[in-house]
């Protein structure tokens, strides 16, 4: 049985009938029911709201809540069966540390993974997007350049591996906090999603969609960092990243580390 589909958005998704992202995530969940999972937010009110006027008019008819006000909840038959027989699960934005602290290790997670595992599509914006590899950063700076000591990462989801996501990229100048989180471990790749813009992860590679662009680090040739022997307010020092830009249709190979431009013969 083949994985189904990841779509990590960067935050602010169009939520009209025009929107790439959201039309992307219809057409696979196929009629199917999608579950909110409005866990990142302290105060979910509004988010159900939003979506559900866009996705009735792609077509998806059954969308359903999920929201957990505490660990507790997250083995609660009740929640656990909004998921049965889901085609997919969209985690909306808010604080990530949230999502990872309220269901991880709990059957709620679990059946999440089940779902994945037997072709559901997961999606996930903003908070959403970062909680979906297996490190994803929590807070840090943006919009200057990376201060050592300046970084909070976490154990995300792991439904990408050897990754760590940021979102909300160019729009909050973010490049610096990227490197720093790839500077701790060049084995994992750096993502860096605008707004309005998502990667479609399948197997070992992901295309991106819409209206900005995806930022890679990769840190494999690394020559220099000064990571581990500087003061925590220094500055961050790194020779020989190599940095890709992607526009939509654009590809890349992660087990690779190789991007692919977009070509019109692509389906």
């Amino acid at each position: 049985m083949t994985a189904g589909a990841l779509i990590v958005i960067g935050g602010h998704e169009r939520k009209d009938e025009d929107s790439v992202i959201l039309r992307e995530v219809a057409r696979r969940v196929r009629g199917g029911r999608l579950v909110l999972a409005t866990v990142a937010s302290s105060e979910p009110e509004g988010y159900y709201e939003a979506y559900r006027p866009a996705f009735e008019k792609l077509g998806v008819t059954e969308l359903v809540e999920l929201y957990v006000e505490n660990r507790e909840e997250a083995h609660d038959s009740a929640k656990l069966a909004l998921l049965d027989g889901a085609a997919g699960v969209y985690f909306t934005g808010g604080d990530q540390l949230r999502i990872t602290s309220q269901i991880g290790d709990t059957p709620l997670e679990r059946r999440i993974y089940e779902l994945h595992r037997q072709g559901a599509v997961i999606a996930g914006t903003s908070a959403g997007a970062s909680v979906m590899s297996d490190t994803m950063l929590v807070r840090g700076a943006g919009a200057e350049s990376h201060r050592i000591g300046d970084l909070r990462m976490a154990a995300g989801l792991g439904l990408v591996k050897d990754v760590v996501i940021d979102q909300h990229f160019a729009e909050r100048g973010r490049i610096g906090r990227l490197l720093g989180a790839v500077s701790q471990n060049p084995r994992t790749l750096g993502i860096g999603i605008d707004e309005d813009t998502a990667i479609v992860v399948e197997g070992d590679s992901f295309r991106v969609i819409g209206s900005g662009g995806v930022t890679v680090v990769d840190g494999h040739r690394i020559t220099h960092s000064n990571i581990a022997d500087a003061e925590p307010d220094r500055v961050l020092s790194l020779f020989d990243v190599t940095l890709h830009v992607l526009g939509a249709g654009d590809r890349f190979d992660i087990a690779g580390r190789r991007p692919q431009a977009f070509s019109e013969d692509d389906p």
